[in-house]
């Protein structure tokens, strides 16, 4: 039995969208389940900013994935009947080129003389590897999150090439205060004074920089309400007290996670994609959204959002279902009630699973 994550090596340059190029590649992936005799039971994920490839367990590697309860025999993304596939992002740190890869003309990591990554350089990145799987037309592609931009980009570089498509907690484009937060978590991690212009090492990392950016990130991944019911005005006793802070249990929460986040993943990665993020348009080639997807896509949508998520706001979800039902295609939407805000999608199972399974049912 061989390891659980596979590696696709382009050796020659990857032109990118915006017009710069990558001198080779390396792509890692995972796959669960078997793919059938006519290649047309293949379902494509594109992942969330931080995740990697590693969606789920395997016997190959049975520590549990992102998206643990969404895939596997029986689960909503039914691996004894779909062959399923999770690409790490292009930009990423978690096995993929990215920023943290060696640049092979220098023999140092990339940092900031990366070129610039777009969304639509990740989904580009992702179908050679469906390619090299020799799949000609995909089942479904699912998009969570930053997954569900790349799944946009999918659409537009490559119409017609997906039976089904799910977009969750996802937009075409991100607002005015989405911009705003990662503008402030960039802003963090480059004015750690071990940021250096990307020339931190492992003995000097930008730790403050990355605490301060998942702690920003962690208020709007998650929602008031919920922190309400949870953690209300509890004291917290599990580090001690700041000049100004670390009082309360819901300040203990969130250095929790941002202790967890820090030498996890890469600075310049997260720059790299967070930027990528915010400049991303899927209408920057299209006069509309339906007529992005009236070109693009004539399949059995799934759209589903969250009320208490303040990222991906659910008016975001209804535009994409809205486009997609003008645009003539059969559309599932969900506007699901969670106090789980955008995380929701990673930990509100019971809300998640029947939709997506009812949608490939």
């Amino acid at each position: 039995m061989g390891p659980a994550t596979h590696y696709l090596d382009i050796d020659h340059p990857f032109l990118l969208y915006r017009g710069e190029k990558l001198p080779s590649l390396r792509l890692a992936y995972e796959t669960w389940g078997e793919l059938n005799q006519a290649k047309s039971n293949a379902i494509l994920i594109m992942t969330g900013l931080s995740p990697g490839a590693h969606a789920a367990s395997s016997r190959r590697d049975p520590a549990p994935g992102w998206w643990e309860e969404m895939i596997g025999p029986g689960r909503p993304i039914d691996t004894d009947k779909y062959f399923v596939l999770c690409v790490n992002s292009l930009g990423s740190c978690k096995g993929s080129t990215g920023p943290a890869s060696i640049n092979p003309e220098t023999g140092r990591p990339w940092r900031l003389s990366f070129p610039e990554l777009a969304i639509e350089d990740i989904a580009r990145a992702t179908r050679l590897v469906v390619e090299n799987l020799a799949i000609d037309m995909l089942h479904a592609v699912i998009g969570p999150s930053m997954g569900g931009l790349t799944t946009m980009a999918w659409l537009k570089l490559f119409p017609k090439t997906t039976r089904h498509v799910a977009l969750i907690s996802t937009s075409c484009s991100a607002t005015p205060f989405a911009i705003a937060i990662r503008s402030l978590q960039r802003e963090a991690i480059v004015t750690d004074r071990n940021f250096r212009g990307g020339a931190y090492t492992e003995d000097d990392w930008p730790e403050v920089g990355m605490r301060l950016a998942r702690k920003l990130g962690m208020i709007t991944y998650r929602s008031s309400t919920e922190w309400r019911q949870r953690f209300g005005r509890k004291r917290q006793d599990y580090f001690p007290q700041t000049l100004f802070g670390m009082r309360f249990e819901v300040e203990s929460y969130l250095e929790t996670h941002a202790r967890k986040f820090v030498g996890q993943f890469d600075p310049c990665c997260y720059l790299y994609l967070s930027r990528a993020m915010d400049m991303f348009d899927a209408c920057d080639t299209d006069e509309s959204l339906k007529s992005l997807f009236s070109r693009s896509f004539d399949g059995h949508a799934l759209v589903i959002g969250v009320d208490s998520d303040i990222l991906f706001p659910l008016d975001q979800q209804q535009d994409l279902a809205s486009a997609l039902e003008s645009a003539g295609c059969e559309v599932s939407y969900h506007a699901l009630s969670s106090v789980q805000g955008h995380d929701a999608f990673l930990v509100d199972f019971e809300r998640f699973g029947p939709p997506i399974r009812e949608w490939l049912g």
